[in-house]
C-alpha cells in the first residue's frame, strides 16, 4: 500500500525517521488547552505512542510514535476529548498568543480572544507558503510579535487630563521611555518617545491618564534559515473592525502576488516595498 505522505502531512501527521511511525501535531489556539482536551491526548500518548509529548516552540503540542496503521482510531479518540488536529505545509498555522489582559496586569489587550478570531477566519487556509500570526499583549511582547509574518502586539492610546492630577509624578517614573515630562503645573507626553506602552495609565493613582486599546501591527517577520524583524509602519490600530480588515488585506495581497515556496516577506519585496504599504493603508483608512 503507497502512503500519501503529503495528504497526512496536510492534516498533522508528520513523517518521522523512524519508518511508518508519525509525530502528530495538534490544533492549539492561543496557547490554551482545556483539561478535556489534556487527559484525552495522555490517554492517546499513552495507548499509540511512548507515553510523552512534545511542546512545540509555537505553543503547539504534538504527539511522536503513532503507527500509521492507528491513524484512523486516533483521530477518533481525539475528536472524543474535543482535540483537532493541527496543520503543516503552505497554510495559516496556529496562531500563538500570550493570556492578554483578562490575566496578565501588563496587558493592553485580550490577546486570547484576537487569536481565536484569527484562527476562524484564516487557519489552515491555503497560502504559497506558511503564514504565522502572534498575538502580544503589551510592550513586553512575549510572543516575539515582530518575529512573525503577521504581528499584533497590545498597545494603548492615552490623554491626559490635567484637571485629575495630582502632580505626584508616578507617570513619569513609571514611563520606561522618558516620553512623559512634568514642568510645574503642566504634564508633556512627547509622542516621538511614547511606545504606548500604558504603564502611565495604569499607575496613575487618581486616574488622570486616560487609555483606549489598540493594536500595533507589523508585517514580513521571518526567524528561521533567514531572520528578519516585522515592520512597524502603521498607525495605531483603534477598533477591531479595522484590525481584520487589515489583516484580510495582509492575506489577500499573499495569496495575490506570492509564489509557491515564498515566505510573506520576500513576496512583499518581490511585488515591492511600496505598493504593499499602499495596500495595507487603504486597508488601516477602509
Amino acid at each position: 500500500m503507497e502512503i500519501d505522505y503529503g495528504s497526512l502531512k496536510r492534516g498533522g501527521f508528520m513523517r518521522q525517521k523512524q519508518k511508518g511511525l508519525f509525530s502528530l501535531r495538534l490544533q492549539v489556539v492561543g496557547g490554551t488547552l482545556t483539561a478535556e482536551n489534556l487527559r484525552k491526548i495522555q490517554e492517546v500518548a499513552d495507548r499509540f505512542g511512548q507515553g510523552h509529548v512534545h511542546l512545540t516552540s509555537r505553543q503547539g503540542l504534538e504527539i511522536p510514535y503513532i503507527k500509521f496503521e492507528d491513524i484512523e482510531e486516533v483521530k477518533t479518540e481525539l475528536a472524543k476529548g474535543n482535540c483537532k488536529l493541527g496543520v503543516c505545509g503552505p497554510r495559516v498555522r496556529t496562531v500563538t498568543a500570550c493570556q492578554g489582559n483578562v490575566v496578565c496586569p501588563s496587558g493592553n489587550i485580550d490577546a486570547y480572544k484576537i487569536a481565536l478570531e484569527l484562527d476562524q477566519r484564516y487557519y489552515a487556509k491555503e497560502l504559497p507558503h506558511k503564514f504565522k500570526f502572534g498575538v502580544t499583549g503589551c510592550q513586553n511582547n512575549c510572543l516575539k510579535a515582530e518575529e512573525n509574518d503577521l504581528g499584533i502586539k497590545g498597545a494603548t492610546a492615552v490623554h491626559w487630563l490635567k484637571e485629575d492630577c495630582i502632580f505626584c509624578g508616578v507617570c513619569e517614573k513609571a514611563c520606561l521611555t522618558g516620553a512623559i515630562k512634568i514642568a510645574e503645573d503642566q504634564i508633556t507626553l512627547d509622542p516621538e518617545k511614547c511606545n504606548h506602552c500604558g504603564r502611565c495609565e495604569k499607575s496613575c493613582p487618581t486616574a488622570a491618564w486616560q487609555g483606549e486599546s489598540a493594536y500595533i501591527l507589523s508585517f514580513g517577520g521571518l526567524f528561521g534559515n533567514t531572520i528578519n524583524q516585522g515592520e512597524a509602519f502603521l498607525p495605531l490600530v483603534k477598533t477591531e473592525e479595522q484590525l481584520y480588515r487589515i489583516t484580510d488585506a495582509a492575506i489577500a495581497f499573499f495569496a495575490a502576488h506570492g509564489k509557491a515556496g515564498e515566505r510573506f516577506k520576500f513576496a512583499i519585496d518581490r511585488a515591492g516595498a511600496d505598493s504593499f504599504k499602499k495596500a495595507m493603508e487603504e486597508a488601516y483608512h477602509g
